[in-house]
């Protein structure tokens, strides 16, 4: 017997997005108030799950074609190489440099290593987690 997933379908194209750009938000908000690079990428995880539940394991990989192997170890070195950047003038590990930079269409913005380092958990944690559910629901 066939369902018929339309509404669901459907309420999950916009669910999707709107729960994306929450995770956005959390991560780049993750400096001043709670979030960061982990609970954005749990949330970005969640909307993929979402996807995986309203349709079937192929039209998501379809949709979004990343081996998300790749994407967590690009994650693992970006996170680690901004760690151990800071060895390289000598300074501890783990130590973040910031200064406020002139950008072309938002003016004079802060700039932190840090959110490169948030910005490779966030990869390692959606990378992670989805290759782990799909390896749980794959067929193979």
């Amino acid at each position: 017997m066939k369902t018929n997933d339309v509404i669901l379908q459907t309420a999950t194209k916009v669910v999707f997005f709107i729960i994306f750009l929450f995770s956005i938000h959390i991560f780049f908000a993750g400096h001043f108030t709670p979030g960061g690079g982990f609970v954005g990428g749990l949330l970005t995880t969640g909307a993929i799950v979402l996807l995986l539940l309203a349709f079937d394991l192929k039209t998501v990989q379809n949709a979004l074609p990343f081996n998300f192997m790749i994407v967590t170890a690009i994650g693992l070195l970006l996170a680690l190489g901004t760690a151990a950047s800071s060895l390289l003038f000598n300074i501890p590990f783990f130590t973040h440099a910031f200064d406020d930079v002139y950008l072309p269409l938002f003016g004079v913005s802060a700039l932190h290593t840090a959110m490169a380092f948030d910005a490779g958990v966030y990869l390692v944690v959606v990378g992670s987690t989805i290759t782990m559910i799909q390896t749980i629901g794959g067929d193979s």
